[in-house]
């Protein structure tokens, strides 16, 4: 846990109907993380990746952001062709692998029913995620996988929405100096559709790669 004091307790109930539902899993599922998802990465990083929320058996289940299912291996595969991680990704918490430079956060932490978090639920996590970028000395951009995390970043910011929109490798200045740079969600139903392709994908981190250097 890279952030720890930024983070919800292990046991976060300030939204009732998310902790509900990890109690109902729990039950089933004693020996899951079943908790608020950490953020994972490289504490120095220059860029942050911002998805949605835990998936079931995904980081609900592993405890690490992208991790147990199909969509972290959509995000590790591209991390590691752009050298932004080492290590053999097995799609398990253990496997070894680390971030160099980027740093996973969800924009809620904790498993939403049918994977839809309410605004309530976004607004009550958006704290601990503006915390957690603020800690980060050289973040320079920010990737957000999809419209919930984009509007959760742009709020945090206390930017408006209709005059930052959301779409795949729309660009967005940021307080600070940090760029806010949008992506279709790798999840599977995104891949299967071809609604976002890997090539697509791969050119949001060839984007951000091209805004950390000019930045540099």
């Amino acid at each position: 846990m890279p952030l720890p004091k930024t983070e919800p307790p292990h046991d976060c109930a300030q939204c009732p109907r998310l902790a509900a539902y990890r109690a109902e899993i729990a039950a089933e599922f004693p020996h899951w993380h079943g908790a608020p998802v950490p953020a994972w990465g490289d504490p120095a990083a220059w860029l942050a990746i911002v998805g949605l929320a835990p998936g079931k058996h995904g980081a609900h289940r592993t405890g690490r952001p992208f991790t147990g299912d199909q969509s972290g291996q959509v995000l590790f595969d591209t991390l590691d062709r752009f050298g932004l991680s080492s290590g053999a990704f097995a799609n398990s918490a253990d496997d070894g692998v680390t971030l160099n430079g980027a740093m996973i956060f969800n924009a809620v932490k904790c498993l939403p029913p049918e994977n839809r978090p309410t605004g309530v639920e976004a607004n009550n996590c958006r704290p601990y995620l503006m915390r957690q970028l603020a800690a980060l000395p050289n973040l320079r951009v920010i990737i957000a996988l999809g419209k919930v995390a984009h509007d959760s970043l742009v709020r945090g910011f206390a930017m408006r929405l209709a005059e930052h929109r959301f779409a795949h490798l729309a660009e967005h200045q940021m307080p600070a100096g940090t760029i806010l740079l949008d992506s279709y969600h790798c999840s599977r139903y995104n891949m299967n559709t071809g609604r976002l392709t890997a090539g697509m994908f791969g050119g949001v981190f060839t984007r951000a790669l091209q805004l950390n250097e000019a930045a540099a």
